[in-house]
């Protein structure tokens, strides 16, 4: 297949990309800086060079901006919303002209769309949550309906927390840990969904290839954990103490907003069209995923 990404250089995409080609696939890449086989875009300033005439078979939308990078200013939130908002409507724009279209458009989104729900078991047919990630996922998804109407099949892909000591929540993570300084944050009930970097990667490629798979995707494995039993686990593979514990109001006065929605809020979300479609996860508990990132990590 022939194939578009953006955000081919971030934690998923680099290992995406090295995947597919494997497999033969030909890979083009959108960026601002675009290598001899890829095509150049900035999604902030609008601008996109895409010809028409391009044979593309899939589109796979990655980009947006890093939505921990730094404490959520009204200028930051407006940079995370209109990198995906902005871009996705962009590309979309674009792909819905090329000649022929495109079979399929898998576009990133996140499991933030459903909000704080404590320890509720979600699924795709749950209804969007309140908050600032979920405003950003509800509009993201939105501006994929374009294309749509225009008869590609989409798929809105909703990542959990992606294990992978290369990037991500647990490459920061395990300086702590490694000195004993990993702790749990808040009281430690909120549930995280989680998934390997592996999983990641092998699910996106079952879903290029499922035809039948559209609409909204809960990319996370299907044993999702809360922070207290996370931060047990990461202790007991490292072979280090994580006894700490880091109250609610102090990680709110050191990061706010982003702090409330990114580490204490609850999301407990299931796989349920990808484990519906026949999908089999190679990494389903946290203990194995965690050692298998940490010893080789793809």
């Amino acid at each position: 297949m022939n194939m578009l990404i953006t955000g081919p250089s971030g934690l998923i995409g680099t290992s995406l990309v090295r995947s597919l080609k494997i497999s033969g696939n030909t890979i083009f890449s959108l960026s601002r800086t675009p290598e001899t086989d890829g095509f150049k875009w900035d999604p902030v300033r609008g601008e996109i060079d895409l010809p028409n005439n391009v044979n593309i078979d899939a589109v796979i939308h990655l980009a947006g901006e890093n939505i921990a990078r730094a404490r959520w200013s009204k200028k930051q939130k407006e940079s995370i919303f209109n990198s995906r908002i902005k871009g996705t409507r962009l590309l979309v724009d674009s792909i819905i002209n090329l000649k022929p279209l495109p079979r399929a458009l898998l576009s990133a989104s996140g499991i933030g769309i459903y909000g704080d729900r404590h320890n509720i078991l979600l699924d795709e047919d749950d209804q969007p949550g309140e908050g600032f990630l979920v405003d950003v996922a509800r509009e993201w998804e939105a501006v994929t309906k374009v294309a749509v109407e225009t008869g590609i099949r989409v798929a809105n892909l909703r990542m959990g927390v992606v294990m992978s000591k290369k990037g991500g929540v647990l490459k920061r993570l395990l300086p702590l840990f490694q000195f004993g300084f990993g702790a749990v944050l808040g009281s430690g009930d909120q549930y995280m969904s989680w998934i390997t970097i592996d999983d990641v990667v092998k699910a996106i490629e079952y879903i290029l290839t499922n035809e039948d798979i559209n609409g909204p995707v809960n990319m996370v494995a299907p044993n999702p954990v809360t922070n207290r039993e996370f931060t047990k686990t990461v202790g007991m593979v490292l072979k280090r103490p994580a006894i700490l514990r880091v109250p609610a109001l102090a990680i709110q006065a050191l990061y706010g907003e982003m702090g409330k929605e990114l580490l204490l809020t609850s999301t407990r979300a299931l796989p349920r069209r990808l484990q519906s479609s026949g999908f089999d996860f190679q990494f389903p508990y946290l203990e194995d995923g965690l050692r298998h990132v940490l010893r080789r990590d793809t």
